[in-house]
């Protein structure tokens, strides 16, 4: 420590946990770095942003400009896939204090002011090379000339010497921050996604599910997700419902797992799978790789190692459980075996294996139930060589594990959207993830159902209720996905009154959609042309809810520049509801005293609105929400006006 350095650096944003984890943006990303810089006295500062992509020797630097209350900004765009590096490093600078106290000065005490600044200019010289250099020696000359000494005040003041001593000045006991931050820069897919899950086996084949492609792709999807494509284990196959009871008909569940570098000979060839990812991609679409840790009592890793198990005192191994659930067709590993090690390499010899076969996007199932020191370092170790991969957790879990998993490298993860309903829930919810800090490190991806989850709002809202949580789950998430045929097809039974498992779930049947005389995908396809077509649907960060005269009507915007979607939600399946929703007008950037447009983009129908109170209507039977683009009125040269 220099006791010399007097700059004190805290306060910066954006970090995680100080500094532990690595802020998320993606690529093209405008990163916004803020401190709070200030010293002792009435001296100025200046400060610098240094930053580097993990690729680069040398950092660059970015001036720091000072707002308000000693705060001070920096903008870093962000263009490469991996990890950035940056710090603060500030300190008192003399120059331009001088420059800006010497308008102040009494004229009897110029001319010892500008030999002190004289001394300053002069060493800057000694740094600077060029024309920077002769352009200082000028003004060197002009100091020590015989010029009258208010030509030479007036000469000193200008910009193009503050630009030169910005550059070459000397910045003498400069205080650097003690922490280098980081941020982890993922690919667009990461912030803006649309998934839809889908088992193979009930449509056939791989070559089945390319026939598929076509459909999934009209839909707006670019994301095909997969339950586990692998063998199924027969030792204790769960039966249709999960019935402990099987037959030799019972496909069994997927994610009883018999080799998870194998594909289950139903499906087709590795060649087969190959070839699918690949047509994927000739429609926009990516294959999503479900990989669960566990294994099927039949499993290969049982027999050739027995030590990545947990034995029970009779010898047999433990089955999974989460009491009064069993799960006697799944085995656990266990993590904290001798040969974790071992273990660990393993599974990320798996992640490799699926990786080398063209796949991008995982999504990992149930990644709480593992050591999360394990997700540290098997997601970091991918990321190094392969900075493109997304990770999606199934982590419905509480909220700090949730959230320590996205820290430590998932991309996106599950929320806790599918249980909240209500104006109150949802606001409350979405204020809490879109938002810093939680957002420099949380994706959500919003799902309305799982094969796992289907929720009491489904079972009971009919058609209408499907409907209200694809409007939401598609505008209030960048990234959102559905358990596919399910949805579309507003499949609400229940197994048991009051739980949430489907009656003959897909998870232990195959089943066969066939036609259908009346679904979703068409809704589907026009909401996710909606997202595709409007920027402000592709993010989270401007996510502003705005008040509403009745609590079954959500309204709330998002906007990215010039585009502003205003979305306008009934909640209510079972009954028309209306009231007033009161623009925030100054959040929407928007006149108080001039009328805008707002086109519903649904219907196509245009409305002109005045001020920030105005009516709605919502009949969930027919359409429970509205999607609207915000068109603002302006005045051009020619005092022709149209609406943006």
């Amino acid at each position: 420590m220099d006791g010399r350095a007097r700059v004190i650096i805290e306060g910066v944003q954006p970090t995680v946990d100080g500094g532990a984890f690595p802020a998320k943006r993606v690529e093209g990303d405008v990163v916004v770095v803020e401190a709070d810089i200030f010293a002792d006295g009435h001296d100025l500062i200046s400060a610098v942003l240094l930053h580097r992509h993990t690729s680069d020797k040398k950092p660059a630097e970015t001036r720091m400009r000072a707002l308000v209350n000693d705060r001070w900004r920096a903008e870093l765009r962000v263009d490469k896939l991996g990890f950035y590096t940056f710090t603060i490093e500030a300190w008192i600078d003399h120059f331009l204090s001088w420059h800006r106290d010497l308008q102040k000065r009494a004229a009897a005490d110029l001319e010892i002011q500008l030999r002190i600044g004289l001394e300053m200019i002069r060493a800057a010289a000694t740094h600077a090379k060029g024309r920077d250099r002769k352009r200082l020696e000028h003004y060197i000359e002009i100091v020590e000339g015989d010029g009258d000494i208010a030509d030479k005040v007036h000469a000193v003041r200008s910009d193009e010497l503050l630009d030169l001593m910005w550059r070459h000045g000397e910045r003498r006991f400069a205080t650097r921050h003690a922490c280098e931050y980081a941020i982890e820069v993922d690919r667009r897919a990461a912030a803006f996604s649309t998934w839809y899950e889908l088992f193979p086996r009930s449509v056939g084949t791989f070559a089945d599910v390319e026939a598929q492609l076509p459909r999934i792709a009209k839909m707006g999807f670019d994301v095909l997700y997969f339950p586990p494509i692998h063998p199924i284990g027969r030792t204790f196959r769960k039966g249709r419902n999960n019935s402990m009871l099987s037959t030799e008909s019972d496909p069994g569940s997927p994610w009883a797992i018999a080799g998870h570098k194998d594909i289950h000979d139903t499906l087709g060839t590795m060649r087969d799978f190959t070839r699918l990812v690949a047509r994927a991609k000739e429609h926009g679409v990516e294959i999503a790789m479900d990989i669960a840790f566990q294994t099927a009592p039949d499993h290969p890793y049982v027999r050739e190692h027995p030590e990545w198990f947990l034995k029970r005192p009779d010898g047999s191994v433990q089955y999974a459980e989460n009491p009064p659930k069993k799960y006697q067709d799944i085995y656990p590993f266990h993590f904290e075996s001798d040969a974790w090690r071992e273990l660990w390499e393993e599974l990320l010899d798996v992640f490799r294996f699926w990786i080398d076969k063209g796949v991008r996007i995982f999504r990992v199932d149930n990644p709480h139930t593992k050591p999360l020191p394990f997700w540290h370092w098997v997601l970091n170790e991918l990321k190094r060589d392969h900075p493109d991969l997304i990770f999606l957790a199934e982590a419905f879990t509480r909220p700090k594990i949730m959230y320590w998993l996205a820290k430590a490298g998932f991309t996106q993860s599950y929320t806790y959207f599918a249980w909240r309903n209500t104006k109150y829930e949802l606001t409350e919810y979405f204020s809490e993830i879109t938002k810093p800090p939680v957002s420099d490190f949380f994706r959500p991806n919003a799902w309305p159902n799982t094969p796992d989850i289907l929720t009491e709002y489904l079972q009971y809202g009919g058609r209408p209720a499907f409907v209200i949580r694809l409007m939401l789950a598609a505008t209030l998430s960048a990234n959102y996905g559905i358990y596919g045929p399910a949805f579309e097809r507003f499949v609400n039974a229940a197994r048991d009154p009051g739980g949430e498992e489907y009656l003959d779930s897909e998870k232990y049947e195959v089943k066969h959609w066939g036609e259908a005389d009346d679904d979703l995908s068409e809704m589907i396809a026009l909401v996710n042309r909606v997202r595709r077509e409007n920027p402000a649907l592709q993010q989270n960060l401007t996510l502003k809810f705005h008040d509403t005269t009745n609590d079954d009507i959500l309204c709330y915007s998002k906007s990215s520049g010039d585009n502003i979607v205003l979305a306008v939600v009934n909640v209510d399946p079972h009954n028309p509801q209306s009231g007033w929703i009161e623009l925030d007008l100054d959040a929407l950037n928007l006149d108080a005293n001039r009328p805008f447009q707002v086109h519903e983009l649904l219907s196509g129908a245009r409305y002109t609105w005045h001020g920030p109170r105005n009516y709605v209507q919502l009949n969930p039977q027919v359409v429970p929400a509205h999607i609207f683009r915000i068109r603002r009125k302006v005045r051009t040269e020619r005092d022709f006006e149209y609406f943006l």
